[in-house]
């Protein structure tokens, strides 16, 4: 099976930033064309309210939840 695009693969990204390791994980992400990423406990505070917008809107990133939401949400 030929997949189209690589948001086809059942992948779930769930990024914890406590380090900077995590943003460089993020833009390679990001870079890669990848949606729905999951990024807490809250989006970092060196986006301005716009390009964050602009990030959630395109990518589709969403914070990170509860535990049990994320499973749940993961799981889907």
């Amino acid at each position: 099976m030929l997949l189209e695009d690589v948001n086809d693969l059942p992948i779930s990204y769930n990024i914890a930033w406590y380090e900077q390791k995590a943003v460089l994980v993020l833009l390679a992400l990001l870079s890669l064309g990848i949606k729905n990423i999951h990024l807490g406990p809250t989006l970092p505070g060196f986006l301005s309210p716009s390009v964050a917008q602009v990030i959630v809107d395109k990518f589709d990133l969403a914070p990170i939840g509860s535990v049990d939401e994320d499973i749940e949400a993961l799981m889907q």
